[in-house]
């Protein structure tokens, strides 16, 4: 394991016990915030989120869920990495430091796992984190053992996305994160039911990722807006890919086209969709329980289902060869899930 004395700065994390301990590591590229989460000695699940967001404003409705976070911690030592400069109480990255590319951020990954000691790992992305985390599975094949995607995206952006993420671009360099790039961020994130209307008050997720927008810096967020935007297309690698791949996308995504199209584009035999109806894109924070069924599937196969009916140590090394194809066939794993109601009572759990 790394030593926090070196090349990172290590320092606890306050609120709840699940937003782990926060790694500074450093990089060709900077510094990148990693909140390490369980025990190091078990195989790891790297995350990385969307646009503007982190590890608590993407991922913390399923690492809330009681029974996803179980499953999740009973098998994982959970290593989530923020984009730069999205960590909390992040300082403003200068205009003046060199601009990165998304293959910038790939290589990043990868001096992340090595700084930790890690070999192959599984991850978990969200939208601009799925495309992030994608493209380092095809970099670094030997890296990833399974991609976990929630409404991936995998094309270079079209002119309207281009044109559009311009428009945030210009609005985040010369007004900051204001009300018009929230709307517009909100809109990437949930569905319409949650963030409300005239009639309706917006639900408490789409709340409390507003707030969490009011913490990001703006300059910050524009760095890695304009990586994104400058993506280049990874269609063509993706039969390629060595691990097997688990997707779920929103059906009220924007990016929902997207991702039916890459799932096209990966072998049938290594992969799965989920479409989950009534859902936006972040579907780990409207609908995280819809995740849980799926999940267990997936991991089924390496040996990480449920403890009492597993065989197989949550220590020991996964191998992607030990996946059952017909867990992952379209008659077990390619469902659409029937629409989940979002807003139920607090005491009633996952």
């Amino acid at each position: 394991m790394g030593d926090s004395s070196g090349d990172s700065v290590s320092v606890d994390m306050e609120g709840a016990s699940l937003c782990g301990k926060e790694h500074l590591v450093q990089t060709r590229h900077g510094y990148v915030s990693v909140a390490v989460l369980g025990d190091q000695d078990k195989p790891a699940l790297v995350t990385y989120p969307d646009l503007a967001l982190n590890h608590m404003s993407c991922f913390q409705g399923l690492f809330f869920c009681p029974e996803a976070c179980s499953l999740l911690l009973h098998n994982f030592c959970i290593y989530h990495i923020s984009p730069p400069g999205h960590e909390f109480g992040a300082s403003a990255i200068s205009l003046d430091d060199p601009a990165y590319s998304t293959d910038d951020l790939v290589d990043q990954i990868a001096e992340v796992l090595n700084f930790f000691g890690l070999g192959a790992v599984m991850c978990m992305g969200v939208t601009a984190g799925a495309y992030i985390l994608t493209h380092f599975a095809m970099k670094y094949r030997s890296r990833v053992m399974g991609l976990i995607l929630v409404s991936p995206i995998c094309k270079a952006p079209c002119w309207t996305e281009w044109l559009y993420n311009k428009v945030m671009s210009n609005l985040l360099y010369f007004y900051g994160m204001c009300g018009v790039v929230k709307e517009i961020l909100l809109k990437r994130y949930f569905s319409k039911e949650v963030r409300g209307s005239v009639q309706v008050p917006e639900s408490d997720i789409v709340q409390a990722c507003r707030r969490s927008l009011d913490e990001r810096r703006s300059s910050n967020v524009w760095r890695f807006l304009e990586a994104i935007n400058g993506r280049p297309d990874i269609s063509d690698g993706l039969r390629k890919l060595q691990c097997r791949s688990l997707i779920f996308v929103g059906e009220n995504s924007p990016f929902h086209s997207e991702a039916l199209y890459m799932t096209s584009k990966l072998d049938r035999r290594y992969s799965a969709l989920v479409e989950v109806q009534a859902c936006g894109s972040m579907v780990t924070e409207e609908q995280p329980h819809a995740m849980l069924i799926p999940l267990e599937y997936f991991l089924m196969g390496y040996g990480l289902y449920r403890p009492s009916q597993s065989n197989v140590s949550p220590r020991s090394p996964l191998s992607p060869s030990c996946i059952a194809p017909e867990l992952l066939s379209p008659e077990s794993m390619g469902l659409k899930l029937k629409p989940i109601k979002t807003r139920v009572p607090h005491d009633i759990s996952c």
